[in-house]
């Protein structure tokens, strides 16, 4: 890829006009990224609001299914998770990206049609049965069509461009998740689930037209002919994912990343679960007060990825920028230690999950847009999906077993904190880390291409 220096309207096709004066104020950008950032919005505003329209047909579910039942749920969850990435790792080694993601976005659309059908008509015993496996298969849907979303930008976006453009690129799911939630929130009483559920299916569709405008634009983006470079197939086998993550030192610590951050995630909702049960003994207002979070939450979230996240990478880069989250989680976890109250817990995760959207997230996929190609979709999408469920079980289980010793909220908290701290000294290595392989892959693209072709085996076999 050129430089990522300023160009010229005039230089790149697509580039200018109105749009681009009035993004120019808010984010940095160049003429040539406009057309591109459009469709990316689009995409994952598809995605995000296919996945929360729904995200509370599910959640009832679930309910309805038995609240003791729903650990069990996670476990299943984490087996499908395994059972849907041989088969995509399958795909990326025959296929080019712009069939492949597709093909993926097209098979999860087809359940949720199967899915719309068999609940149709079904009777309330089957239901009950059904609404368990869709329970499982959205818990896997969720992960898996996000992870592809950021497999696709980590393969389009240089380091640089991350950096600039990540954050106000997850703007589009902040807005996609209101979006879909608002539109089952209000047509629930009046449409059936079936009818929302045809909705979300057509909003995958959407994401599949929005990966192909997004296929014919790369080449421009990266400012090579059409159809080379990102159309060529990746190779590789189907546990390619799982084994490259386990021989690279970058990777396995990506890897523990998102596995620290999942358990101390499940941490922070036990203990939420526990002082909000204990702080509210009325049902309509422990909604209200879940409601209230996710609403502050999303505001401040949107905020901070129009306005913030791409200078905030800019000024303190990715190490630091990394560190913000675990740094804030042991604030928050030492403050419930003291002080474990309705509004601590409330302020901690309305600033823990806007720090998590808005900064710690597009940071993370900038740590894939310095891997091979390969590793940017199988071992992207084991770590995505597996991991994470894998950190959840982690947390769930570890939160049951310190509760059976007798553990309260504040010795839980302090628990928690010794993770959090093992998770702030893997994310300042990462981002050093991280820094280094985009300097390396800098140069690497100002060197002519036959050099670079011949120096691409050793660079991939080095597993970074």
């Amino acid at each position: 890829m050129a430089s990522d220096g300023a160009r010229t309207a005039q230089q790149q096709p697509g580039g200018g006009g109105l749009l681009y004066v009035l993004l120019r104020r808010v984010i940095d950008i160049r003429p040539e990224e406009v057309p591109v950032l459009g469709w990316c919005w689009l995409y994952i505003f598809a995605v995000l609001s296919s996945y929360y329209i729904i995200r509370p047909i599910r959640d009832q579910m679930g309910v309805a299914g038995g609240v003791n039942n729903l650990q069990w749920l996670f476990t299943a969850s984490l087996v499908g998770m395994l059972l849907v990435n041989l088969p995509f790792a399958w795909l990326v080694a025959r296929l080019p990206r712009s069939r492949f993601i597709p093909l993926t976005y097209r098979f999860f659309a087809l359940n949720i049609l199967v899915f719309a059908a068999v609940l149709r008509w079904s009777d309330p015993a089957a239901a009950v049965w059904i609404g368990r496996i869709f329970f499982v298969w959205v818990s896997i849907f969720n992960l898996f069509v996000v992870s592809v979303f950021w497999q696709m930008n980590v393969d389009l976006f240089s380091p640089a461009q991350g950096k600039r453009l990540f954050g106000v690129i997850a703007a589009g799911a902040t807005i996609g998740a209101i979006v879909g939630s608002s539109v089952t929130a209000s047509l629930a009483h009046d449409v059936s689930p079936t009818v929302l559920m045809l909705g979300s299916a057509a909003l995958l569709e959407l994401a599949v037209f929005s990966v192909g405008r997004l296929s014919r634009l790369s080449p421009t983006l990266h400012h090579l002919p059409a159809g080379s470079g990102g159309e060529r197939v990746i190779g590789g086998g189907i546990f390619s994912g799982i084994i490259h993550t386990f021989r690279s030192r970058y990777l396995i610590n990506v890897a523990v990343f998102l596995l620290l951050f999942s358990i101390t995630s499940t941490f922070l909702y036990m203990e939420q679960a526990g002082i909000v049960s204990r702080g509210f003994s009325s049902r309509a207002t422990q909604i209200t007060f879940f409601a209230t979070i996710d609403l502050l939450v999303n505001v401040l979230t949107l905020v901070i990825q129009l306005f913030l996240t791409g200078r905030i990478l800019l000024t303190l880069g990715v190490a630091l920028s990394l560190g913000l989250l675990p740094a804030l989680t042991i604030i928050g976890f030492g403050a419930l230690a003291l002080l474990p109250t309705v509004m601590a817990v409330a302020v901690f995760q309305v600033l823990r999950r806007a720090a998590d959207y808005a900064i710690a997230r597009p940071t993370r996929e900038l740590l894939f847009t310095v891997v091979p190609r390969e590793d940017r979709f199988k071992a992207k999408s084991f770590i995505d999906t597996i991991v994470y469920r894998t950190g959840d079980q982690v947390g769930a289980w570890s939160t049951a077993l310190f509760r059976g010793l007798g553990l309260g909220s504040s010795e839980l908290a302090l628990v928690a904190i010794p993770f959090a701290a093992l998770w702030l000294g893997n994310a300042l290595w990462l981002g050093r880390r991280q820094d280094v392989l985009a300097a390396e892959q800098a140069v690497v693209q100002e060197t002519p291409a036959p050099a670079r072709r011949s120096a691409q085996p050793a660079r991939d076999a080095a597993g970074n």
